[in-house]
């Protein structure tokens, strides 16, 4: 069994570092494997902790903690009934909140990841819910040259992360 953190514990782990907050909010990841790859990535990058849905997201389970290679339990990770609701929370805090999306208005790397930070990164299909991403404080996007028109949502949570971390030092 799996124990999931509250939203403040996440603010908690920041200020016990004495460090800038610097969470992941994943809106609506389905895939276990991607799931897994984030929480890795996620725990690899120094992530305060990791934000998701209680319903429509896939969930702690056998899957991702195998694909995590056992990050998950190196990791806090907080459930939450709204994300829209939990950035607004955020927010009222000073928190910064950029979701990362195709159709971003600056690249990611222009945005400033030094400040208390949540970092938004949507589902595989569908990105970010319209009311989420209207609650960001800004949207970034990560440059396509290809002919593919995303990325895989793992791969673009870790362009992003470290890029916070490339930042911070």
């Amino acid at each position: 069994m799996f124990e999931y953190k509250k939203l403040h514990d996440l603010l908690d782990i920041a200020a016990k570092k004495n460090e800038p907050l610097f969470i992941l909010i994943l809106d609506g990841i389905e895939d276990p494997h991607n799931f897994g790859a984030i929480l890795r990535t996620a725990e690899a990058a120094g992530v305060h902790g990791v934000v998701i849905r209680k319903a429509r997201q896939v969930q702690v389970n056998d899957t991702v903690m195998r694909v995590s290679t056992g990050a998950a339990r190196n990791v806090a990770v907080a459930r939450v009934p709204n994300i829209a609701e939990a950035i607004s929370s955020l927010k009222n805090q000073a928190i910064v909140v950029i979701g990362v999306e195709i159709d971003g208005k600056r690249l990611y790397n222009e945005a400033d990841f030094k400040v208390p930070l949540a970092l938004v990164v949507g589902s595989e299909g569908s990105g970010l819910a319209r009311l989420v991403k209207e609650r960001c404080d800004e949207v970034v996007r990560i440059p396509m040259q290809g002919e593919t028109s995303s990325l895989n949502a793992s791969v673009a949570t870790g362009i992003t992360l470290y890029e916070v971390i490339r930042q911070r030092r």
